[in-house]
């Protein structure tokens, strides 16, 4: 499975969103079956033990110093089967933002820095791509973004591919 560096798609709905930082990462997957919510499901799905347990150290650090955290459920796959992707709606830190038949867009603000995650399916390519962008609203979003973006162009990619297994599985209501 190879997953590739790109630029954000052209008909996505973060097209003239402005941002600090941007990366996009897509992989060939056979899109005809899939659903945007099924799509949505598998990104919450995807994360390897590692990255979950990363994910709690950062709430723990960045909590003393006021940012948002993610809620500690401990019953993560009852949450994501019931969570309807609807405009609004919440799971754990991310918020959806924006959804269309082929992409939902969900992530944060926050007093240091705002990010939206895309998950777009293009049908036409064949294509599931993963798309990050983040606004620093302060030097504390900079200063933030700079032990992160090494761990996050590592995670993404992790994720990306357990996606694809979990779509390609089957094992995504």
């Amino acid at each position: 499975m190879k997953i590739t560096n790109i630029s954000l798609p052209e008909t996505s709905l973060l097209k003239n969103i402005p941002f600090d930082y941007m990366d996009s990462y897509s992989v060939d997957i056979n899109t005809k079956s899939l659903t945007i919510d099924q799509v949505g499901k598998s990104f919450f799905l995807a994360s390897p033990e590692w990255v979950s347990a990363l994910l709690q150290l950062r709430n723990k650090v960045v909590g003393i110093f006021g940012l948002k955290t993610g809620s500690n459920k401990s019953d993560k796959q009852r949450l994501i089967a019931n969570f309807k992707f609807e405009i609004g709606e919440r799971l754990a830190l991310f918020k959806i933002f924006d959804k269309n038949q082929n992409e939902v867009i969900f992530g944060e603000n926050d007093k240091h820095l705002d990010f939206r995650v895309s998950l777009f399916l293009d049908k036409q390519k064949n294509t599931l791509t993963v798309s990050t962008l983040v606004k620093f609203n302060n030097w504390m979003g900079r200063l933030y973004f700079i032990p992160v973006l090494p761990f996050h162009k590592i995670i993404v990619p992790v994720i990306v591919k357990g996606m694809v297994r979990q779509l390609q599985g089957g094992d995504i209501p």
